[in-house]
């Protein structure tokens, strides 16, 4: 087993391991001692692993109870949040307390926004269940839902107290929950590490995991509110979010950061803000992992979409732009440059 320590405003422990996830009561024993551990997972999630996680909560003296939605994009809303928010309080959880979010990314989410914000905030742990969750949502303290206007625009910052990533599980994930880890562990691999590709062709995923981890630790403790450096971490998502809103959610979030990392990439080689344009690779090593790079989208209507973006700040917005595979840089783009940038990144002009 290895460990990663996040050193944010609240430090917290990673623990990377195989078959971990039935030991979670003992590893929860250094950081909290026995109380009431509501589990927050969904409903294909309960199937698998909701009884192993509990039992070792119960033998391990902690009291239990369990909040279930049904699985899926289309869950992370405020609806759900607040039948979260009300089941919590029905269970009668207190602020000395702890909420367990077991499952993918929307599960992640929801239990972190609900944990930021019930009673101002309780402490919550995470044991991811898919590789995208593992290296990307379960880190760094970025929770929210989907509002109708647009994805993940309410939420909170709020660290977790413990992440356990079992890398057994990612052994039998289905192809199509696994891709949406390989299109996260991909743009790590752009921003940071070309080297990762290798890793991921071997399916070496317990390494890539780990390195995706190394890598957004360092951006988030540099920068744990967004504001400048983890902004890499988004390349490819503020053309991605607007496809997946687009298709109504049926476009998942990986298969749309895929897309979204391909169209960036071109628009900016277009626009001038960089000397390469690595779209073309991007979609070799992308079609290669069996993603569809299709980019039969409406480009005005992904950047009435993208004027939504949290990075946004007045009238401009960094953008994520890729150099070579493993070197991107920020640059500053007023609003109408961000429109013409789209519409190359589509060919739309």
């Amino acid at each position: 087993m290895k460990k990663f320590t996040v050193s944010t405003s609240t430090p917290y422990d990673i623990l990377i391991g195989h078959d971990l996830i039935s030991q979670i009561g003992e590893f929860l024993k250094p950081v909290f001692s026995p109380r009431h551990v509501c589990v927050i997972t969904d409903s294909t999630v309960n199937g698998l692993y909701a009884q192993v996680v509990m039992t070792s909560l119960i033998e391990s003296g902690y009291h239990t109870s369990k909040i279930l939605f049904p699985s899926g994009e289309h869950s992370k809303n405020l609806t759900t949040y607040s039948n979260i928010l009300e089941a919590l309080a029905d269970e009668g959880l207190t602020r000395s307390d702890l909420i367990l979010a077991l499952g993918g990314g929307v599960v992640c989410d929801l239990a972190g926004f609900a944990a930021g914000t019930y009673m101002r905030g309780i402490n919550y742990v995470v044991v991811p269940t898919t590789l995208q969750a593992s290296i990307d949502t379960a880190i760094g303290g970025k929770t929210g839902i989907n509002l109708l206007g647009g994805k993940n625009l309410a939420g909170v910052f709020w660290q977790p107290s413990l992440v356990v990533c079992d890398s057994k599980i990612y052994e039998t994930l289905p192809n199509d929950i696994l891709l949406e880890g390989i299109a996260e562990a991909t743009k790590n691999a752009v921003i940071a590490e070309k080297g990762l590709l290798n890793h991921i062709r071997n399916h070496n995923y317990e390494y890539v995991i780990e390195r995706c981890i190394s890598i957004k630790k360092s951006l988030v403790e540099a920068d744990e509110r967004e504001t400048s450096l983890r902004q890499l971490l988004n390349f490819g998502h503020t053309v991605g979010h607007g496809i997946e809103k687009l298709s109504s959610y049926t476009v998942t979030h990986g298969q749309a950061v895929a897309k979204g990392m391909i169209a960036e990439a071109r628009g900016a080689y277009a626009l001038g803000l960089t000397p390469n344009d690595i779209s073309g690779e991007l979609t070799d090593i992308l079609n290669e992992f069996g993603f569809d790079t299709s980019l039969d989208y409406d480009a005005k209507a992904i950047y009435k979409l993208a004027l939504k973006d949290k990075k946004i700040r007045d009238g401009h917005i960094n953008i994520i732009v890729p150099d070579s595979i493993g070197k991107c840089t920020l640059k500053k783009l007023s609003l109408p440059e961000l429109s013409e940038l789209i519409m190359l990144g589509f060919n739309q002009i």
